[in-house]
């Protein structure tokens, strides 16, 4: 960001916020940062792709954009209007590309990031707040703090019938996990590895937001200090050789069409075994990209995968179920076909 200018702008009055005769209410954030809100929340900006997800699934009529514009096949899987919103760009993580003018200019009630609570984040949303005048939230968006943060974000959002539905859902997800797992000893649950990018080389170190899904499915993820852990890292094939994972899970079509052709990944067993499978990825990956509240419905993917019989689940119903309520879009047959057409190879 264009921390200059904007600090500039400031010392100009021309980026703080005049002040508003409304009511106004004060909540607590997941970093306990008290923010203060108006009473009703009509335009949200979102800081990142986690956020999208969370602000569309709960507030969709609020949001003032997208951090990147959908693509028209993503846009058949989002609700209209909000499929149509403009591209607002991106506030935090790597490539941001929001200047302090720009979101001003954009006039949100509040400023919206779902993900990492780490002193990082802490600090720019003080800064932003600060030197905008803009009440900035930082929500929890670790698998395990999906409920509660669910209905922290509703109740900032002043949607706390809407927050309330989607978290008795995730609720109902993660206890049919835990139900599946009583009954699978850990020795009989899979080893796993998740493939990303072209040549399946890059993965997350257990631990990693990337992988904590397929850990909260019950499975071992094979890669393990990759990076000094818990991060986004290269592995070697002859590495994934050595770990010899029972099933491969990839984000990359190219990947998952030609892997098993290509040279060595015929010696891990996932592969000769045609155990590899590709999440699906309308409108967001249903494993981690971005890693937000559309895990929901990768978990019971995992389920389907890992354990069949236990889970006994009908993934089609499910699927319908989830975007239905969560995306507000109706699952065809034929989009159904395409989210799920990644059967082993």
């Amino acid at each position: 960001m264009k921390r200059r200018s904007a600090l500039a702008l400031l010392g100009a009055g021309l980026l703080a916020r005049p002040a508003l005769a409304q009511a106004t209410r004060t909540l607590v954030d997941s970093t306990g940062r008290k923010i203060t809100l108006p009473a009703r929340i009509e335009r949200v900006f979102v800081a990142g792709p986690p956020a999208s997800v969370l602000t569309y699934t709960l507030a969709r009529d609020a949001m003032v954009g997208w951090v990147r514009t959908p693509s028209p096949v993503e846009k058949e899987f989002l609700a209209a209007p909000a499929r149509d919103l403009p591209e607002t760009g991106r506030l935090t993580g790597r490539g941001d590309t929001v200047s302090l003018e720009r979101l001003v200019a954009a006039k949100p009630d509040m400023v919206l990031d779902f993900g990492s609570t780490s002193d990082t984040f802490v600090s720019l949303a003080n800064r932003v707040q600060e030197q905008t005048g803009i009440p900035y939230a930082l929500i929890d968006g670790r698998f395990a703090a999906t409920t509660t943060s669910l209905k922290l974000a509703a109740e900032m959002l002043g949607r706390i019938e809407r927050g309330t539905a989607l978290a008795a859902y995730a609720e109902a997800a993660l206890a049919q996990v835990d139900g599946v797992l009583a009954r699978v000893p850990a020795d009989k649950r899979p080893r796993v590895y998740l493939a990303r990018g072209p040549e399946g080389l890059e993965t997350g170190s257990r631990g990693s937001i990337n992988t904590e899904i397929i850990e909260r499915a019950g499975a071992v993820n094979v890669a393990e200090g990759l990076g000094g852990g818990g991060n986004i890292s290269n592995a070697s094939l002859e590495q994934i050789i050595a770990w010899q994972p029972d099933i491969v899970v990839t984000l990359d079509r190219d990947f998952f069409n030609v892997v098993a052709t290509k040279p060595g990944w015929k010696q891990v067993r996932a592969v000769a075994n045609r155990q590899v499978y590709l999440a699906p990825g309308l409108p967001w990956g249903w494993i981690d990209a971005p890693p937000s509240l559309n895990r929901l419905i990768g978990l019971r993917w995992l389920l389907s995968i890992f354990y069949p019989a236990e889970a006994n689940l009908d993934l089609k119903a499910e699927t319908r179920k989830f975007y239905d309520l969560f995306y507000g879009v109706a699952v065809t047959d034929d989009r159904l076909a395409r989210l799920l057409g990644g059967t082993a190879n």
